[in-house]
């Protein structure tokens, strides 16, 4: 007996694999059919197959539509087809997306985030004042936090200043300030204080259980 094996490295490439071979078999004999008539009442019925097998979908604005131009993708936009929404072209769908619009300055301080660069330029915009200095110096408590927790575990005040005249490029300068940061120590008893708020809950929740004999035996 001799068996006709068919691999699928010697199948034709599946245009949207998804939906699967016998799908894609469908959209071909629909392509071929000679009547204009079965060809439409075949690209429906193909339609409502491939929305039963993709019923995630249905929570997609335009389902159906996503579903007709689905079938004219599968048909190498050869289907001749009445459909209910315009008809896809071959070069919209080759055509090359617009490039994204990347950031085009980069701050060599990662840790610190965008939102620290915000903060420091809400602050330049401000008038001189006791805001304006609260307003810097909880900028600079926050740059210390964040470089503490992205670099290491200690950081003197001078560097965040350092890097605090860099990021304002040289108006706002801390450096011979007569107040302080807050303290290191602080600032990691915080990180870790909340590192550890999550273990005691867990712990919390079982209990240890009563050793009723260790009790009994103690009664006696």
């Amino acid at each position: 007996m001799t068996f006709d094996l068919e691999y699928n490295s010697e199948r034709p490439l599946m245009i949207i694999p998804e939906y699967g071979r016998h799908v894609q078999k469908l959209v071909n004999h629909c392509v071929a059919l000679e009547s204009a008539e079965e060809r439409n009442e075949m690209a429906k019925a193909i339609v409502d197959v491939m929305g039963n097998l993709q019923p995630h979908l249905r929570d997609v604005p335009d389902f159906k539509h996503k579903l007709w131009d689905q079938l004219y993708i599968m048909s190498e936009f050869k289907l001749d087809a009445k459909s209910p929404y315009p008809q896809p072209s071959k070069e919209e769908l080759q055509e090359k997306p617009e490039p994204l619009a990347y950031p085009k300055s980069t701050s060599k301080y990662r840790y610190y985030g965008k939102n620290i660069q915000t903060m420091i330029d809400v602050a330049l915009s401000w008038e001189e004042g006791d805001m304006k200095e609260a307003l810097v110096f909880s900028i600079a408590n926050h740059m210390k936090k964040c470089y503490l927790n992205w670099n290491k575990d200690t950081v003197d005040d001078d560097v965040i200043f350092k890097h605090l005249l860099d990021l304002s490029d040289g108006k706002l300068d801390l450096r011979n300030s007569d107040e302080d940061l807050s303290e290191t120590k602080d600032l990691l008893k915080k990180r870790n204080s909340q590192g550890q708020n999550t273990s005691n809950t867990t712990k919390t929740t079982y209990k240890k259980p009563h050793n009723n004999q260790h009790k009994s035996r103690k009664r006696q």
